[in-house]
């Protein structure tokens, strides 16, 4: 998936992170890996965002460091 993540992707994700902060049945690794990938397209889609891209390149660190990467 490389183009600009949806409405629809993104509501998605952050019902999975409500009920991921009430039920703590998703594994926090999974979610930050979702909240990367679609960092990463929202960055992807808008080139001369630097903001963007280092918000992207921080939760992917987070990611990964979170999967033992």
């Amino acid at each position: 998936m490389s183009e600009r993540p949806t409405a629809r992707e993104i509501a998605a994700f952050l019902t999975d992170l409500r009920a991921s902060r009430r039920t703590d049945n998703t594994e926090s690794a999974e979610l930050l890996a979702r909240k990367a990938d679609l960092l990463e397209r929202i960055a992807a889609s808008m080139p001369g965002d630097i903001e963007a891209a280092e918000v992207a390149r921080i939760a992917r660190a987070a990611a990964d460091k979170a999967a033992g990467s």
